[in-house]
């Protein structure tokens, strides 16, 4: 064999070895978060010691981030190819499309696991300021969805805005899509294309949300410094992801002792769980409050999902994004992800009924949910995209689209 071949596969080799421990260190990511994956668990998943794996990533930052880049190029492939689509409707269609074919063909084995893009800024610099920069590229190509002379009713804020809602709903489709057999990937295509494209409401309904009760949990007396607890941990671990944020970070956010931490709670996995059921009681008392409404089921939806999208811009906001579960232990992860499940469960029944009275059209209930779920764990991190964006405008701007169309 001739020096050319010999060099030839040997660099098929190198590529090959490359790919495999790219997607052995994505199902880790995925699951542990930066700071959770080590370079010697990526070793034993593809039968490699630490050593042969540092010759191809030298430090365990280097992999996440090519992780992160691989993922993103994924997606960039997939927006290309949408854009070529005539009109923003087509476009958002072949997105779905794609994906969904994506994650079917990983599902099926016959392509490497999805990244998540969650833990992003656990990554230290200079690599995470070039993979945000990567990241912020992806965003302004799918925004050029929407660049159209039909959408010229549509400023650049509730563009970003649309375009933030719809990455979401890529993004955490794949935590749900994992309930439906393959076989059901065209007809929950249909259904979630149907929905971004033209809302919920019957003929007739308009968006008219109405004010519900505050739905902050009340501290026992003697607690009142619970709530502020709560809410200023719950802020730095959306921020930096479950592991990113450590116990020393979270007491020097409160302004407390790592050890007045501890008196307070028995480790980390207490307070993050507590800070899931703050959570899920805000989102139960607002579900509760707007069934109470003396309204239709089409106002009362609305009017939870515009009250929980005001809410996670306020003192009290914003609720611990999902992003969090996968690096819980075991239990409590499965614990925590029932909680949401019953969240799930309120709205679909809300959409149910609303179906039932004629102010619904007739959707899927238990896609719309899972929708409706992805829009309010996304309005957690709507601050960052539209930078000045006020409560007052949050609903309007979030939670309107996809509940009366993206286009609308």
């Amino acid at each position: 064999m001739d020096d050319g071949r010999v060099a030839g596969a040997a660099t098929a080799r190198y590529a090959r070895k490359k790919e495999t421990i790219l997607a052995a260190a994505t199902t880790i990511l995925n699951r542990q978060g930066v700071r959770g994956m080590t370079l010697a668990d990526v070793a034993a998943q593809v039968g490699l010691n630490t050593t042969s794996v540092t010759y191809y990533y030298r430090k365990k930052d280097d992999l996440a981030a090519a992780c992160f880049m691989r993922g993103l190029e994924r997606f960039e492939a997939m927006v290309g190819e949408a854009a070529s689509e005539a009109t923003p409707a087509a476009r958002i269609l072949k997105f779905l499309d794609l994906y969904l074919d994506l994650n079917r063909r990983v599902r099926l084995g016959e392509a490497t696991p999805l990244t998540s893009f969650a833990e992003i800024k656990a990554l230290k610099e200079p690599l995470r300021a070039s993979v945000v920069n990567a990241f912020n590229d992806l965003f302004r190509r799918v925004r050029g969805f929407f660049d159209d002379p039909s959408l010229a009713h549509l400023d650049k804020r509730q563009r970003t805005a649309r375009t933030h809602l719809l990455m979401e709903q890529v993004f955490w489709s794949g935590r749900w899509l994992r309930r439906y057999d393959v076989d059901d990937y065209g007809r929950v295509r249909d259904r979630m294309g149907d929905i971004l494209l033209n809302g919920l409401p019957a003929a007739g309904q308009s968006w008219a949300p109405q004010v519900l009760p505050d739905p902050t949990p009340v501290s026992p007396e003697g607690l009142e410094w619970r709530e502020t607890f709560l809410v200023a941990a719950t802020r730095l671990i959306n921020q930096r992801g479950y592991r990113g944020a450590s116990v020393e970070d979270i007491s020097a956010a409160l302004n407390v002792t790592k050890g007045s931490f501890y008196h307070h709670h028995d480790d980390k996995d207490a307070l993050v769980a507590e800070c899931f059921e703050r959570t899920f009681t805000v989102t139960r008392r607002s579900q509760l409050d707007a069934r109470d409404l003396p309204a239709n089921n089409w106002t009362r939806l609305v009017s939870t999902a515009a009250g929980l999208t005001s809410y996670q811009l306020s003192e009290h906001g914003p609720l611990l994004r999902a992003s969090s579960l996968g690096a819980l232990p075991d239990t409590l992860r499965n614990d925590m992800a029932d909680g949401y499940m019953r969240g799930w469960q309120r709205f679909a029944s809300i959409i149910s009924d609303g179906i039932a009275d004629g102010s619904i059209r007739p959707i899927d209930p238990a896609i719309a949910a899972h929708m409706i779920n992805s829009m309010l764990n996304a309005a957690a991190n709507l601050g960052a995209w539209v930078p000045g964006l006020e409560r007052e405008e949050a609903a309007d701007l979030f939670a309107k689209p996809l509940l009366t169309g993206v286009l609308a």
